[in-house]
């Protein structure tokens, strides 16, 4: 059997790129509803993700107030806007497409993600940024056996895993609980949360003879409907340990992680 493949897709979508979203968006402030719109739109200003731009007619309980300041965003130019909704007032919220930016973004506005309380696609919840159409989240059991070792100290080995597949993003291996060797790590206090797989439960680090490791390995004891193959299992970040999948060490990918 050949070895296992470090080779992965990346994302191919151009910054600048605008497409219609499907889905009813929604996005609330101190309980009011500041947008409810079933014509927002993706774009992509930078190629790995895009945002929610909503069309400035589908404000509900929230308005704009002009910051006088323009800046060049990565699909184009836009005006910076203060959002308020009753009592809350979130400076610099807001960006309102101006000339130059792709025609169809105008009369629409683009949202920082964290100035808003939640967002909603169709009725749930949507955490750190919107879920891209081009993207897939595949989480497959196999019968690969997994090693993981750091400093030359082995702090996991599995006989079989669970292999999940990120567009733009190294192959990720679930290992089981029972298989790692929880007496060479420490838990810490980081916490990620990620659109495609939920929240993190928990995060490890490793220290070894030669230097200390933050934050190896994470699980998702709850995570979202599209991983839910990887509950309470325990992956190693590829570009930080040594793994060897089916006896054969896998050189460290130079990907950004997550």
């Amino acid at each position: 059997m050949a070895a296992e493949s470090v080779q992965y897709p990346s994302s191919i979508v151009p910054v600048g790129h605008v497409e219609p979203v499907p889905r009813r968006i929604r996005g609330t402030i101190g309980g009011r509803v500041a947008f409810d719109t079933r014509r927002a739109l993706y774009v992509w200003e930078w190629s790995a993700y895009p945002q929610f731009s909503i069309p400035a007619a589908d404000l509900v309980d929230a308005v704009l107030t002009d910051d006088d300041h323009l800046e060049q965003l990565g699909a184009g130019p836009a005006r910076r806007h203060t959002l308020q909704a009753g009592s809350e007032v979130r400076h610099g919220a807001a960006w309102v497409w101006d000339h130059g930016a792709p025609a169809r973004l105008r009369g629409t506005v683009r949202f920082e993600w964290e100035a808003l309380d939640s967002w909603f696609e169709e009725d749930e919840p949507v955490f750190v940024h919107p879920r891209s159409p081009y993207s897939r989240v595949d989480a497959l059991s196999s019968s690969s056996s997994v090693r993981v070792e750091l400093d030359g100290v082995v702090l996991a080995e599995a006989p079989h895993c669970v292999k999940l597949f990120e567009t733009g993003l190294p192959t990720r291996y679930y290992l089981d609980r029972t298989h790692v060797d929880w007496t060479r790590l420490r838990r810490s206090d980081t916490v990620t949360r990620c659109p495609y797989k939920g929240t993190t439960s928990g995060y490890w680090s490793f220290t070894g003879d030669a230097a200390a490791h933050s934050d190896i390995a994470w699980a998702y004891d709850f995570p979202t409907i599209h991983a839910h193959r990887v509950a309470g299992m325990v992956a190693f970040y590829n570009e930080r340990v040594d793994l060897s999948v089916d006896g054969t060490p896998l050189p460290r990918p130079s990907a950004p992680a997550g």
